[in-house]
């Protein structure tokens, strides 16, 4: 196990999930650097019993535990990531996600997400163009949305990882580190 923390805290983890986006998307030939992203966050549930760490009440989902703050490419590929309490809100989240996105994939200029990362703080954090999907009128009940369907898809195929489908990990660092190299195996499969 440690082993596991000193590979994740060096980095490694994302390094391979980045080189294995810019491998598959070039494998289907696309240009190695995105210029379009999806936004979105999942709440995962805490272990709870004898589970130490950060933990946070998400009460739209009703879920204690962390949230898994995603970005990827319009085709599903993890570009960046991040864990946080999940009482942060999405938003929040986005925000460094796109932040952090600069510095590895500079072309991102368009990015879409749902309706809880709507508002300035989101569409000014950096030169990312946000479109917000919008449902469409006196639509009721579950609609696929155009565009963000594939980062929903992409956090179906991780949670098929058993370790994901909740949150066991102490630390965010752990839980940020087998949420990437969940989607890093997808790639290689």
């Amino acid at each position: 196990h440690r082993w596991f923390l000193r590979l994740s805290q060096t980095g490694v983890f994302e390094r391979l999930a980045h080189a294995l986006t810019l491998v598959d998307r070039e494998r289907v030939g696309r240009e190695a650097c995105p210029t379009g992203c999806v936004v979105d966050a999942q709440a995962a549930r805490s272990d709870g019993v004898g589970v130490a760490g950060e933990r946070g009440y998400d009460p739209a989902r009703r879920v204690v535990g962390r949230k898994r703050h995603a970005l990827t490419d319009t085709d599903g590929r993890l570009l960046v990531a991040a864990v946080s309490p999940a009482d942060l809100h999405d938003s929040h989240g986005a925000i460094a996600l796109l932040r952090a996105s600069r510095g590895l994939f500079p072309f991102l200029a368009h990015c879409f997400a749902d309706r809880a990362y709507r508002g300035e703080r989101v569409g000014t954090a950096t030169t990312i163009t946000v479109e917000i999907v919008e449902p469409k009128e006196g639509q009721k009940g579950f609609s696929v949305q155009p565009r963000r369907w594939v980062i929903e898809r992409s956090f179906g195929w991780i949670a098929r990882c058993r370790r994901l489908a909740r949150d066991h990990e102490a630390t965010p660092s752990s839980a940020l580190a087998f949420f990437v190299l969940a989607a890093a195996m997808i790639l290689v499969r």
